[in-house]
C-alpha cells in the first residue's frame, strides 16, 4: 500500500491507498511504517506517527505545529515577516496584564482564543463590556490592532503551487469575512503582493497545504493566518481541483532529492522513500 489516509472526505479516489479511521492507527501500524506518505492525520497522531513510525505526513509537520496554535503561528509570522504582521500582544490573563493592554492598545482592537477557527473565537473589542467578556474566555490575552478593512484574501497554497485566489467579502453582520460567517466570495484579481507574501511564508515554514488569509491596507498585505485545513466553497472547480493539486504534489515529492535532502540525519527505521508509480 503507497499511501495511508485518515480522512476518506478529502483523499476519496486517491489509487492505491489505504483508508483509516483515525483510531485505527494501532491495529494497521505495519502498513503505516511501510507507506510513503501518510495523509491529514488527526494533530493527536502526530507525535507517534513521525517519532515512533517513521511516517511522512502530509500537510507537513510544521503546519500542523503552528496551525494547531494561534499564539506559535504568530510569533513565526513576526520572525519571518514582522513588517507584515499585524501588532499583536501575547500575555499571560492576569487582572495586571488585563489593564495594561486595555491602555496600550488602540481602539477598536481585536481578540482571539489561541486555538480557535471558522471565524470562531475571534471578537471586535469595542468597549469594556465587550473585553470583560472576552476575559471570561481564555487563559492567555491574544489581542491585535485591527485592520481597517472591508474584505480580505483567501490564497489556497498546495506545495508550492497556488491553486486560487479570491476576496473574501465583509458579511451583514460586519467584521467576519469567513464565508461561514456569512461572507461572501468575490473572484476579482487578488494584487501580487498579497500572493508573494502568502507564497514566502508558505516556503520560509515549509506549509504545504495551507488557507492564508490576507489583509490589504492599501497596498500593503498583512497576514493574519492560515488555515491547515479549509473549506472548498471559493474554489473553483472545488474538491476536484484541491485534490489534483494534492496528488501533482505528492507524486513530485514521492523522493525528496537536491542539496537540502535529507534536512536532518537519518534516524534508525527511518526510511529513505522509493517512487510511488
Amino acid at each position: 500500500m503507497a499511501w495511508v489516509s485518515f480522512d476518506v472526505f478529502r483523499t476519496l479516489g486517491f489509487a492505491d491507498t489505504l483508508q483509516l479511521k483515525p483510531e485505527e492507527v494501532f491495529k494497521y501500524k505495519a502498513e503505516i511504517a511501510e507507506a510513503e506518505w501518510v495523509l491529514f492525520p488527526e494533530y493527536w497522531q502526530l507525535n507517534a506517527l513521525t517519532y515512533s513510525l517513521g511516517a511522512r505526513v502530509f500537510p507537513s509537520e510544521s503546519s500542523y505545529r503552528l496551525g494547531h496554535n494561534k499564539i506559535e503561528m504568530t510569533r513565526a509570522f513576526e520572525l519571518v515577516a514582522p513588517s507584515n504582521t499585524p501588532c499583536t500582544r501575547i500575555l499571560a490573563n492576569t487582572p495586571e496584564n488585563a489593564a495594561t493592554l486595555w491602555d496600550q492598545m488602540d481602539h477598536p482592537f481585536v481578540a482571539k482564543l489561541p486555538k480557535a477557527a471558522r471565524g470562531c473565537g475571534v471578537w471586535l473589542i469595542e468597549d469594556r463590556e465587550d473585553w470583560k467578556a472576552y476575559l471570561e474566555k481564555t487563559d492567555v490575552l491574544y489581542v491585535q490592532e485591527w485592520l481597517p478593512i472591508d474584505r480580505d484574501i483567501r490564497i489556497v497554497i498546495v506545495g508550492d503551487q497556488v491553486v486560487t485566489a479570491y476576496w473574501r467579502l465583509q458579511s451583514a453582520q460586519g467584521f467576519y469575512n469567513n464565508v461561514s460567517k456569512g461572507g461572501s466570495v468575490d473572484h476579482s484579481p487578488v494584487p501580487q503582493a498579497a500572493i508573494e507574501l502568502a507564497l514566502h511564508l508558505a516556503r520560509t515554514l515549509d506549509i504545504n497545504h495551507a488557507g492564508w488569509d490576507i489583509a490589504m491596507v492599501g497596498e500593503h498585505p498583512y497576514v493574519i493566518e492560515f488555515n491547515r485545513l479549509f473549506g472548498n466553497q471559493g474554489i473553483q472547480g472545488g474538491a476536484a481541483r484541491l485534490q489534483d493539486a494534492i496528488l501533482q504534489y505528492l507524486h513530485n515529492s514521492s523522493v525528496p532529492t537536491g542539496p537540502n535532502y535529507p534536512t536532518r540525519p537519518q534516524t534508525p527505521g527511518r526510511r529513505r522513500l522509493k517512487q510511488v508509480a
